[in-house]
């Protein structure tokens, strides 16, 4: 995974939008999560594959970087660009701190491979919903959180639900953007 990492040139960093934890050396920069893919760089296109207009499986994700005390992963991937606002593609919680990534193809059921859930998206489904913009070119962010606890979040999760549980709670993020233009 190290090295899937290492590959990828352009990496997404964030600096945490609130709640981040400082550097544990004791320097001023913010610890961020280093997010990448095998399928993209950021700010380059998202494969077809992994769209509506190909198999629509979820790319390759890899993470590291994680600080000390995560206790669990969310993942959040949404689309700014859409002409109703912004539009919901990925909701995942409580992916254990040991994981370094997620594979491509996730299933798209309640509970991910080697533990976590997935919640629903703005297509009205559980798990990823891959790029799939009426028009134009659209951004589509990928963005990660090392949580200080285990959510336990249950029923029909949304976007909106996760953040809300999250407050508080994160201890860092990472972020991957990719585009797709039909």
């Amino acid at each position: 995974m190290k090295r899937a990492i290492a590959a990828a040139a352009a990496l997404a960093v964030a600096c945490p939008a609130a709640g981040g934890r400082r550097d544990p050396g004791g320097g001023d920069s913010i610890v961020t999560i280093r997010l990448v893919s095998a399928a993209f760089r950021d700010g380059e296109a998202i494969p077809r594959k992994h769209t509506c207009d190909g198999a629509d499986v979820s790319p390759p994700l890899a993470w590291e970087n994680l600080p000390a005390g995560t206790k669990g992963i969310a993942l959040v991937c949404d689309d700014p660009d859409a002409p109703a606002g912004t539009w919901v593609h990925w909701v995942a919680w409580d992916i254990p701190p040991e994981a370094e990534g997620l594979p491509e193809g996730v299933p798209p059921a309640g509970a991910l491979p080697g533990g976590g859930r997935q919640g629903v998206n703005d297509f009205g489904k559980t798990g990823y919903g891959g790029p799939c913009p009426p028009s134009g070119t659209h951004r589509y962010y990928f963005r990660v959180y090392a949580l200080d606890a285990v959510l336990g979040l249950s029923g029909k999760v949304t976007k909106e639900r996760l953040l809300q549980a999250m407050q508080g709670r994160v201890l860092a993020e990472g972020r991957l953007m990719g585009t797709y233009r039909r």
